[in-house]
């Protein structure tokens, strides 16, 4: 018996309670006095803080790969609803989009809010489409006024490709109103004319000279304006002998901007 209480020892917690313990020899006893001494400032382990780091390591990797996955499954929305739309019509209700594309509109809602914001997503992926598209076809030419025409018919080509969604990406649907409509329908657009606008103004700006600035600050604006509302005309026009075809439309407008109507004037009086 004495020797039994000669081979243990006497220690206090930080509360001073008297605690009896053995010798240590394995690391596996005496754990409230391990953790007194971590709460207290003690330095981890070296292994400790490597097997969390690798933890943290785990974990941003399964972040990255899920949020990976969230991207590609909404690429993948936008492309069927995309497909969807074409087929359907710019109408085409969430609930018409999402049957066609397999799956329930809540997946929809999850994934971009309101069918304006589904609008805004697919906006974002067309215009991009077609400002490239525009860019590649302006710097192959060889003069200000072949990069008008070159870019008005990769546009028009761009939009008759499908109107059904180009209607759905520009326009407002009635009695979906929401407080981000104005967002939605203002965002992707507003960015792709601000851009087209910049790459009008660049050539003609070279081409003009410095002393022609104060014309270039609004005739930009003013050509998207007459290229757009035209071009959607022309779009939602029946066809028929009187309806122009794309290339023909496409040198029409590039000579309204270039050169007005003046020449139709003189030749009428």
């Amino acid at each position: 018996m004495v020797t039994s209480a000669a081979a243990m020892l006497v220690s206090f917690d930080h509360c001073q309670l008297l605690i009896l313990s053995v010798p240590d020899t394995l690391g596996i006893v005496n754990t409230r006095n391990e953790q007194s001494a971590k709460a207290a400032g003690s330095p981890r382990p070296a292994e400790e803080v490597s097997g969390a780091m690798a933890a943290d390591v785990v974990l941003d990797g399964r972040t990255a790969r899920w949020q990976s996955h969230r991207e590609e499954r909404r690429r993948e929305l936008i492309k069927t609803a995309r497909k969807a739309v074409h087929r359907l019509g710019s109408d085409a209700s969430m609930e018409d989009i999402a049957g066609a594309a397999g799956t329930s509109k809540s997946v929809f809602y999850r994934y971009f809010g309101d069918k304006a914001g589904l609008q805004q997503a697919m906006g974002e992926v067309v215009l991009g489409q077609m400002q490239r598209r525009m860019q590649e076809a302006a710097q192959r030419a060889q003069s200000p006024r072949e990069g008008l025409f070159a870019m008005v018919s990769a546009y028009l080509q761009m939009a008759e490709s499908s109107p059904n969604v180009y209607a759905f990406i520009t326009r407002l649907t009635p009695g979906e109103a929401s407080a981000q409509d104005a967002i939605a329908a203002s965002g992707a657009l507003g960015n792709f004319f601000e851009q087209i606008t910049t790459m009008i103004a660049t050539p003609m700006r070279k081409h003009l000279g410095e002393e022609k600035e104060a014309v270039l600050v609004y005739w930009p604006t003013a050509a998207i304006g007459l290229v757009r509302n035209a071009g959607e005309m022309w779009l939602g026009s029946p066809a028929g002998d009187s309806k122009p075809d794309q290339e023909t439309m496409a040198a029409q407008i590039t000579d309204w901007l270039c050169l007005g109507i003046a020449p139709a004037l003189k030749t009428s009086t």
